[in-house]
């Protein structure tokens, strides 16, 4: 169980800090334990959800060592690209929605490589792709910043400083 002002990854929306833990009554006048969570990075709004949630993906965040050996490994980690615009989409959404910071990384890399391929031939990204890598980017950075201790727009210029190119 999480505590009070844990930092959580929630779902695939990005860092949370839990800011409080309490039980209310459900419509059958049950006691249900609820985490409060705020965005770490964004504070316009609150999510309420029950502890015991199977449905809802909370994990902590990483550390800086998970984070410095994900950094480490990126030269290494697998492309997932498909022509198949449709299948590419799902599958794309589907390891976005792990949470896991490793699929996100697979995702970002993947169109990284596609998106400079398709400049360099006066291309664009389709734009279910440019916003799948948007949305990878940013739950990778949240979650990055949060670990190194810096703003999420730091992390790619420490990305780039800390990657090893062979």
């Amino acid at each position: 169980m999480f505590k009070v002002n844990d930092y959580v990854a929630y779902n695939s929306t990005g860092v949370y800090k839990i800011i409080d833990i309490r039980k209310e009554k459900d419509t059958g006048n049950n006691d249900i334990e609820y985490y409060v969570l705020e965005p770490a990075y964004n504070n316009n709004m609150i999510i309420k959800t029950p502890v015991n949630n199977p449905k809802v993906l909370m994990r902590n965040i990483m550390t800086k060592e998970d984070v410095l050996s994900l950094i480490a490994n990126m030269p290494e980690t697998e492309t997932i690209w498909t022509d198949d615009d449709r299948y590419r989409n799902q599958s794309f959404k589907a390891a976005l929605r792990t949470g896991q910071s490793e699929e996100w990384v697979k995702i970002i890399k993947t169109l990284y490589l596609v998106k400079k391929g398709k400049l360099n031939v006066g291309k664009k990204l389709m734009k279910t792709d440019e916003d799948i890598m948007k949305a990878a980017e940013r739950n990778l950075h949240e979650e990055f910043a949060m670990a190194l201790h810096i703003s999420p727009d730091e992390v790619l210029p420490y990305i780039l400083d800390h990657v090893q190119v062979n």
